[in-house]
């Protein structure tokens, strides 16, 4: 298929609007070490196109882990607001796409394409983007971050993985390798623990609702 048509039908399948609320799993390892310095758990609710917010559940091991998930969810909750979707998102206004080849990715076919920002912003990546062949849905991006967020930071290289979960897209895992001037590199992961669809976040709400008037 013809680049230009990948990318269009990318634009397409990016322009859908999910509601749900996912149950997610931090997890911060530093430099050398294979036991986790810190565990955060958040509830992070999407409801599109202009309402997302997240609750921390629970966080044990040190303090700095917390404060950098919440500086990632604070984040995630600015650039997920309306009007800011559109300034990250696989674009052609966004990025330059040159074709790579086709892959096959946890068995399923995938265009793979290299990304090519078109400005030096925190949020776009340099680096690799794999799309579903049949349902042209992103099913993982890899790269660095064109800006680097701190002078602190060398450089950070993420791994954003993504899934349909009942009928629902959305990313199922990351992972960020940051490069820390003095201390070397950490590491932050995420994955879901839980998953609820639009339909049943209702319920729930609605539920809640008359508890409190109750």
């Amino acid at each position: 298929m013809p680049l230009n048509l990948i990318v269009d039908a990318l634009e397409k399948t990016q322009a859908t609007e999910f509601s749900y609320q996912a149950i997610r799993e931090y997890r911060l390892f530093g430099a050398n070490t294979s036991k986790a310095d810190s565990d955060v758990v958040a509830e992070v609710n999407f409801r599109l196109p202009a309402n997302t917010g997240y609750r921390i559940q629970k966080a044990s091991g040190s303090r700095r882990g917390l404060q950098i998930v919440q500086s990632v969810l604070d984040h995630e909750v600015e650039a997920t607001s309306s009007g800011n979707q559109a300034r990250i998102a696989l674009t052609r206004k966004n990025y330059d796409f040159t074709y790579i080849g086709e892959t096959v990715l946890d068995g399923q076919p995938c265009y793979r394409l290299e990304l090519r920002p078109k400005r030096k912003e925190k949020e776009l990546i340099s680096g690799e983007a794999w799309i579903d062949k049949h349902s042209f849905f992103v099913r993982q991006v890899e790269g660095e971050v064109a800006k680097i967020p701190s002078w602190w930071l060398k450089s950070v290289r993420v791994k954003l993985v993504f899934a349909e979960i009942e009928g629902t897209w959305l990313q199922t895992s990351m992972e960020a390798v940051a490069d820390v001037r003095i201390v070397g590199p950490h590491t932050l992961s995420s994955r879901i623990l839980d998953f609820h669809g639009e339909a049943e976040v209702a319920s729930i709400v609605s539920a809640h609702s008359r508890t409190r008037k109750q």
